[in-house]
């Protein structure tokens, strides 16, 4: 099918980009990396009158870190962006592999990570790691800004909680608390070519007498969103780490999930994986934790 005829604009400021949000909101769409939108328009499964580039607009493109504030990525920063940063690298490794192995090069040097989340596919690769890591997302429109938390942002698939004329300006990480690490691991039939499967992401702290202090662990592609394992970060939080403990913690992850049979895997098979990701990514990030609080106090 051929591509429908749409008006694509290119507004030089954020201000002028919620103008035309404004005045066009009957059919309007945001272009940002453009990986998952452009297909549709190219097959006629979307149509739309008007695009809004976004990629002219100034700051957006920014990944940067703050020891106070956190990481803060932009609501144009490619994916290949944010894996290639040393300080996501070094601090949120768990993103880091999520940006890194999803999709192809070529989407990665293209998509963004707010797009990633905007979409809200329960797939989502991104997904899993910053809720993990309890992001929030900044929506702006003409009215101003709000901060949402990640976990409140999935309203269903492909539904989130963003309002007509609201532009994904920053996602907000919090800063790793010390002796702290995360994991990310994904399942999918073609390697990380094909949609994700199932993704789990994890982390988490040893406080002082080495027990688990804070702990996160996430779902993707197994539930209508991507969702946090509440139950099992509870029955992790304050305890003192050991394999009996994580093999629970898993097994109550698996009991979270709400998976489906498609072409990509069996509800069964998904629940299975998510127990076995979440046991690795759990010892992955107590690994991590653990190293880095001999390093610590050996540096004391």
């Amino acid at each position: 099918m051929a591509t429908s005829h749409f008006a694509l604009h290119q507004p030089q400021s954020l201000s002028q980009a919620l103008d035309l949000l404004e005045m066009h909101r009957a059919s309007v769409r945001l272009l940002a990396g453009g990986t998952d939108l452009v297909p549709k328009l190219k097959v006629g499964a979307l149509k739309v009158a008007n695009l809004v580039s976004l990629q002219g607009v100034p700051g957006l493109g920014a990944v940067a870190f703050d020891e106070g504030q956190g990481l803060v990525i932009g609501g144009t920063a490619r994916l290949a962006q944010v894996a290639a940063l040393p300080e996501v690298k070094r601090l949120y490794p768990g993103l880091a592999h999520a940006c890194s192995v999803m999709a192809t090069t070529q989407i990665r040097n293209m998509g963004t990570v707010a797009g990633n989340l905007a979409n809200a596919a329960p797939s989502a690769d991104t997904a899993a790691p910053l809720l993990a890591y309890d992001a929030r997302v900044t929506a702006t429109n003409k009215k101003g800004s709000r901060d949402i938390p990640l976990a409140q942002f999935f309203a269903g698939p492909g539904l989130s909680v963003l309002e007509p004329g609201e532009i994904i300006t920053a996602i907000t990480v919090p800063p790793p608390p010390p002796k702290s690490g995360s994991a990310y691991q994904r399942l999918s039939a073609r390697s990380q070519v094909d949609i994700c499967a199932v993704g789990v992401a994890a982390s988490l702290s040893l406080d002082g007498q080495g027990r688990l202090a804070h702990c996160r662990l996430a779902c993707a592609s197994v539930a209508p969103t991507p969702l946090r394992c509440l139950e099992a970060e509870e029955m992790l939080s304050g305890q003192a780490p050991g394999d009996d403990l994580l093999d629970r913690a898993a097994q109550a992850a698996a009991a979270a999930a709400k998976p489906i049979d498609d072409m990509r895997a069996s509800a069964a098979y998904r629940r299975q994986m998510v127990e076995v990701l979440s046991r690795r990514v759990l010892a992955t990030c107590l690994a991590q934790a653990a190293s880095l609080a001999q390093a610590q106090g050996g540096a004391a």
